[in-house]
Protein backbone atom coordinates (compact mmCIF):
# COMPACT_ATOMS: atom_id res chain seq x y z
CA UNK A 1 0.00 0.00 0.00
CA UNK A 2 1.68 3.16 -1.60
CA UNK A 3 1.72 6.10 1.04
CA UNK A 4 -0.35 9.10 0.24
CA UNK A 5 1.40 12.20 -0.70
CA UNK A 6 0.45 15.56 0.79
CA UNK A 7 -1.70 16.68 -3.02
CA UNK A 8 -3.77 13.59 -2.22
CA UNK A 9 -3.80 13.99 1.53
CA UNK A 10 -5.45 17.66 0.66
CA UNK A 11 -7.61 16.61 -2.13
CA UNK A 12 -9.51 13.96 0.43
CA UNK A 13 -9.75 16.36 2.99
CA UNK A 14 -11.47 18.24 0.59
CA UNK A 15 -13.94 15.90 -0.54
CA UNK A 16 -14.86 14.34 2.82
CA UNK A 17 -15.32 18.05 4.01
CA UNK A 18 -19.33 17.28 3.40
CA UNK A 19 -19.14 13.45 4.65
CA UNK A 20 -21.26 12.64 7.60
CA UNK A 21 -19.78 9.76 10.03
CA UNK A 22 -20.77 6.39 8.97
CA UNK A 23 -20.04 4.26 11.38
CA UNK A 24 -19.50 5.12 15.75
CA UNK A 25 -16.83 3.89 17.87
CA UNK A 26 -18.20 3.11 21.28
CA UNK A 27 -17.08 1.69 24.58
CA UNK A 28 -17.03 -1.23 23.21
CA UNK A 29 -13.98 -0.22 20.24
CA UNK A 30 -12.90 -2.26 17.36
CA UNK A 31 -14.35 -5.71 17.17
CA UNK A 32 -13.95 -8.34 13.49
CA UNK A 33 -17.28 -7.37 13.01
CA UNK A 34 -16.90 -3.54 13.29
CA UNK A 35 -14.15 -3.97 10.65
CA UNK A 36 -15.45 -6.33 8.40
CA UNK A 37 -18.86 -3.29 7.85
CA UNK A 38 -16.33 -0.84 7.68
CA UNK A 39 -14.60 -2.90 4.82
CA UNK A 40 -17.41 -3.38 2.85
CA UNK A 41 -18.62 0.30 2.92
CA UNK A 42 -15.19 1.17 2.10
CA UNK A 43 -15.20 -0.87 -0.99
CA UNK A 44 -18.25 1.08 -2.03
CA UNK A 45 -17.54 4.39 -1.23
CA UNK A 46 -13.84 4.51 -0.84
CA UNK A 47 -13.87 7.31 1.55
CA UNK A 48 -15.80 7.15 4.65
CA UNK A 49 -15.79 9.10 8.44
CA UNK A 50 -16.27 7.62 11.08
CA UNK A 51 -16.68 8.86 14.83
CA UNK A 52 -15.42 8.19 18.11
CA UNK A 53 -18.32 8.23 20.60
CA UNK A 54 -17.19 10.25 24.41
CA UNK A 55 -17.44 6.95 26.20
CA UNK A 56 -14.83 5.27 24.07
CA UNK A 57 -12.17 4.80 26.34
CA UNK A 58 -9.47 3.92 23.72
CA UNK A 59 -7.33 6.51 22.08
CA UNK A 60 -8.60 7.82 18.76
CA UNK A 61 -4.98 7.41 17.35
CA UNK A 62 -4.88 3.76 18.25
CA UNK A 63 -8.16 3.39 17.14
CA UNK A 64 -7.50 4.75 13.45
CA UNK A 65 -4.67 2.35 13.26
CA UNK A 66 -6.56 -0.61 14.35
CA UNK A 67 -9.05 0.33 11.71
CA UNK A 68 -6.51 1.07 8.66
CA UNK A 69 -4.47 -2.06 9.69
CA UNK A 70 -7.91 -4.18 9.55
CA UNK A 71 -9.02 -2.73 6.32
CA UNK A 72 -6.00 -2.12 4.66
CA UNK A 73 -6.69 1.49 4.26
CA UNK A 74 -5.15 4.67 4.34
CA UNK A 75 -5.57 7.48 7.29
CA UNK A 76 -6.43 10.62 5.93
CA UNK A 77 -6.66 12.58 8.54
CA UNK A 78 -8.02 12.26 12.44
CA UNK A 79 -9.63 15.72 13.25
CA UNK A 80 -11.24 15.94 16.73
CA UNK A 81 -13.25 12.61 17.48
CA UNK A 82 -13.67 11.83 13.82
CA UNK A 83 -10.95 9.81 11.38
CA UNK A 84 -11.46 9.72 7.82
CA UNK A 85 -10.22 6.98 5.77
CA UNK A 86 -9.47 6.28 2.00
CA UNK A 87 -9.18 3.36 -0.01
CA UNK A 88 -9.07 2.56 -3.76
CA UNK A 89 -12.08 0.37 -4.40
CA UNK A 90 -11.08 -2.50 -6.88
CA UNK A 91 -14.84 -2.61 -8.84
CA UNK A 92 -16.13 1.44 -7.97
CA UNK A 93 -13.35 3.22 -8.06
CA UNK A 94 -15.05 7.20 -7.95
CA UNK A 95 -12.16 8.69 -6.72
CA UNK A 96 -9.51 9.96 -9.42
CA UNK A 97 -6.36 10.84 -6.88
CA UNK A 98 -3.83 13.47 -8.43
Amino acid sequence: MNKLSSRQVKQLKSQAHHLNPIFQVGKNGVNENFLEQIDDVLEKRELIKISILQNCLEDKDNIASQISEGTNSHIVTVIGNTIVLYRESKENKKIELS
